[in-house]
């Protein structure tokens, strides 16, 4: 989906993270959304880009926007 973003089994339970490093997208998007600004997630995680935080807000919205359809219970 996006070369900064991987999934690999091997790394963090599979979860979507930050590619060539162990932090989650989860983490970074949560963060931005307590209020932590780009300069301070770059000076806490130096091996972040900013264009790695762009990619993992960019994942989270494609993720929010995918369409799930409900299948019919069967009676």
């Amino acid at each position: 989906m996006n070369n900064r973003i991987s999934i690999d089994p091997k790394i963090c339970h599979g979860q979507a993270c930050v590619n060539g490093t162990r932090i989650p997208v989860h983490q970074i998007v949560r963060m931005m959304a307590n209020g932590d600004k780009i300069e301070e997630l770059l000076e806490d995680y130096p091996s972040l880009k900013i264009d790695d935080i762009y990619a993992c807000l960019d994942y989270a919205a494609s993720l929010a926007e995918e369409q799930i359809t409900p299948l019919e219970m069967a009676l």
